[in-house]
């Protein structure tokens, strides 16, 4: 039995980067070696095993024979008769597939040690098709290694669009479309992940609402990009180098969904684009089972983003309606991200990167007035059922006119 240190622990090691997961691969070993030796099963559908010591996993060297349509679509050999090199050569791209042994000694079958030098992001095999997660994967490792300088080869590019246009990709399960999804979402610059989906043709298929964006035009007095998907995915770069969450990014990407379903007679306008992006929004999210509340927030944004840059023209009324809108008295996180995505829509656009942006200060001090009125005391104040509620609402508007200085 001999361990190899395999995969994305060696490749990040050479590019210079963070090493967060170390796997193993095992050689000349069955699962009841692993336990005797006091390993911890957890694989599910091939052998894979936690150190007692280190908790890295260790998984037996294997094989896989394509059995069916999508990421399940496999049937996987181990054994002792499984070489490291059967191993790797089964891997999606080159750069994952080099092993180092204990005594540093390297195994790369595939070249990918030259790949990692030469920047290139490049298939093992044509037996990549058979797997449509690996699609995504590449696009994310894309989303993440670009900015390093690494390119995608051609004829791994020739191989995804085959895959599209085969069928293969309808057949990813939703929840590893978000899964891969929700991992590029949050790497420095996520809008390689789409960008590159679209190249291949699997946008249109993965995330329609994103993809007929493209072509939409908007006024270039505000958007001298013109292109909405482009506008689209330049908000998201820019909820990325402010730092922001996962539910701010996702909904950047979710928050003009609606600019495809613009009547063209009134473009390039987009007037009640937000309404329309709502159900778009939820569609999407339903479809890749997006959780709970980021799913929520991305319709919230959707729906009252243009509100938070007109905070400067709104009567306090409207303002109060805002914050009730989005439920921010009991989720003040809300009003937050809504604020973070204006921010960053304002500031996604060509030329506009730097722009000053003064609703957010006006938004947070109306809704900080409004926040400071207790219902307790007007509830003490004698008043009985709906005459706490619309006291409530009295005062709170007056509160915010008085604070922002407009009756």
């Amino acid at each position: 039995m001999q361990r190899y240190l395999v995969g994305g622990a060696l490749r990040d090691e050479w590019l210079g980067l963070p090493v967060s997961d170390r796997d193993w691969v095992v050689v000349g070993a069955q699962p009841e070696d692993m336990v005797a030796a006091g390993y911890r099963p957890v694989g599910r559908d091939f052998p894979v095993f936690l150190d007692p010591e280190t908790h890295e996993e260790h998984a037996l060297a294997r094989t896989e024979r394509k059995s069916g349509r999508g990421y399940h679509g496999f049937v996987f050999h181990t054994g002792a008769d499984v070489s490291l090199e059967d191993d790797l050569v089964r891997r999606d791209l080159t750069i994952n597939a080099i092993a180092r042994a204990d005594d540093g000694t390297l195994i790369d079958p595939c070249g990918g040690r030259s790949d990692l030098e030469a920047r290139v992001l490049r298939h093992v095999s044509p037996a990549f098709v058979e797997d449509p997660v690996r699609l995504l994967r590449l696009a994310r490792y894309y989303a993440r290694f670009a900015p390093l300088g690494f390119r995608v080869a051609d004829e791994t590019m020739a191989l995804l669009r085959d895959m599209v246009a085969s069928g293969e990709v309808d057949h990813l399960v939703p929840e590893r479309v978000w899964a891969e999804t929700e991992r590029a979402l949050m790497h420095d610059e996520p809008q390689l992940f789409f960008y590159l989906l679209r190249e291949c043709g699997a946008l249109s298929r993965l995330f329609p609402e994103l993809d007929n964006l493209f072509g939409v035009i908007q006024p270039i007095r505000h958007h001298p990009e013109i292109d909405s998907g482009v506008h689209t995915l330049l908000v998201l770069g820019q909820t990325a180098a402010a730092g922001d969450s996962l539910a701010a990014r996702y909904a950047a990407l979710c928050h003009d969904y609606g600019k495809a379903s613009t009547p063209p007679h009134i473009l390039p306008g987009h007037h009640g684009h937000e309404a329309a992006g709502v159900p778009l929004a939820d569609n999407c999210s339903n479809r890749l089972s997006v959780p709970k509340a980021v799913r929520e927030t991305a319709a919230i944004v959707t729906r009252w983003h243009t509100h938070i840059h007109r905070m400067h023209e709104l009567r306090p009324a409207t303002m109060l309606e805002v914050f009730e809108g989005i439920d921010a008295f009991r989720r003040p996180e809300r009003l937050e991200i809504l604020i973070a995505v204006c921010i960053a829509d304002v500031r996604g656009r060509l030329g506009f990167e730097k722009r000053q942006y003064d609703q957010p200060a006006t938004a947070r001090a109306a809704f900080e007035a409004a926040r400071a009125i207790d219902a307790g005391r007007l509830a003490a104040s004698g008043l009985k059922g709906p005459q706490i509620g619309e006291a409530l609402h009295r005062e709170r508007i007056n509160a915010i006119a008085e604070a922002i200085g407009r009756r």
